[in-house]
């Protein structure tokens, strides 16, 4: 009991972490072997949206052209502030609502917490940003559950609720449709850079300041019907992501390299050794899959990033791309084109240019 911290003044919660936010989220590859499943499930005539494409979120219809979506987010601490652990872990699960171009109704939390090494008062502050940013997004945090844990996990199950002909998926883009990024990328870069006590004082606020951003542009994009698909980009890295919208509608991604927003200090710290270990575990999942033409190894990794309540990932048609940009540039984000989608004719399913 001895080593119970009393106070929250310089305390380091990345020191009680084995990873970092999203990456250590499970590789693609062991996610889809552990998902198997020979069960047959039940209760399903409602379900329009459940984990067989990968999607944020699911989504039940309960009539009057309504669903309920339904999600889930929790890690270990990405930053060492306990008060700014819990706002990037709220913003990271309500992103999925958002991602789905729903509102998000109400959440509880997720909380397992090492009693004899961490305080009361570490913990409070913690949901005290949890709770900061849901009444940020409008809604309560209801409740939640906690245990006795080794490390410190924190997140949310948020009920959010969205009109059907709103619903935003993953697995519905089109051929044609244009490619947009609303976040730079990096953040998992940085987080461990931080954690590994290489970051420089005048970066050390990058990475939190985009993931504590909420993605509620999601919301006014979900009254595009020219938007044909939106997932957000989390602990697969954008390859990962935007492999799953490919391959869920049948299509292939052609990215350019000089396009994709990365925050400016992101390539020295790659330089220094600080790539997190889910972005080498996403590469080995997916690589086969993706061609990258210069064969830039810095570029892989920044592509395969872990993001931590990354930014949307949006598909949208040639003659809404002007309303789009309107959007991402009066809602201070990144809006230009990174890519686009093709018809899918065998091969690589990702080309970075």
């Amino acid at each position: 009991m001895e080593d119970v911290l009393d106070g929250i003044k310089g305390i380091k919660m990345t020191k009680y972490s084995h990873g970092a936010g999203c990456g250590c989220k499970i590789s693609p590859k062991d996610l889809t072997s552990i998902l198997k499943t020979q069960i047959t499930q039940v209760g399903t005539d409602n379900l329009i949206v459940g984990n067989d494409t990968r999607d944020d979120a699911a989504v039940y219809d309960i009539g009057n052209g309504q669903g309920i979506i339904s999600t889930t987010d929790f890690f270990l601490p990405i930053v060492d502030d306990p008060f700014k652990f819990g706002k990037i872990a709220a913003a990271n699960a309500i992103s999925d609502i958002y991602a789905m171009g729903g509102k998000p109704l109400m959440a509880i939390a997720i909380l397992g917490w090492p009693v004899n090494k961490l305080s009361n008062e570490v913990a409070n502050s913690v949901l005290e940003g949890g709770r900061a940013i849901c009444k940020e997004a409008g809604i309560p945090l209801a409740g939640g559950h906690s245990i006795d844990n080794p490390e410190p996990i924190f997140g949310l199950a948020v009920t959010g609720i969205v009109d059907l002909d709103k619903l935003k998926r993953n697995d519905q883009a089109e051929s044609g449709s244009v490619l947009f990024l609303t976040k730079p990328l990096g953040v998992g870069i940085l987080a461990t850079a931080q954690k590994n006590g290489t970051i420089k004082p005048e970066h050390a606020d990058i990475a939190p300041d985009s993931m504590m951003k909420l993605n509620n542009v999601g919301d006014r994009l979900s009254r595009i019907d020219g938007i044909t698909a939106m997932t957000d980009v989390t602990g697969f890295g954008l390859l990962g992501h935007l492999l799953e919208v490919c391959e869920g509608s049948g299509l292939s991604a052609e990215l350019y390299s000089d396009k994709i927003p990365v925050f400016d200090p992101v390539e020295e710290y790659i330089d220094l050794g600080n790539i997190p270990g889910g972005t080498k575990r996403n590469w080995e999942s997916y690589g086969d899959k993706v061609s990258i033409i210069s064969g830039d190894t810095k570029l892989q990794n920044i592509l395969c990033d872990a993001q931590t309540s990354g930014g949307l990932l949006i598909a949208v048609k040639e003659e809404m791309v002007e309303k789009v940009k309107s959007i991402l540039i009066e809602e201070g984000l990144y809006s230009e084109s990174i890519g686009k989608l093709n018809t899918y004719n065998g091969g690589k399913h990702i080309i970075v240019k």
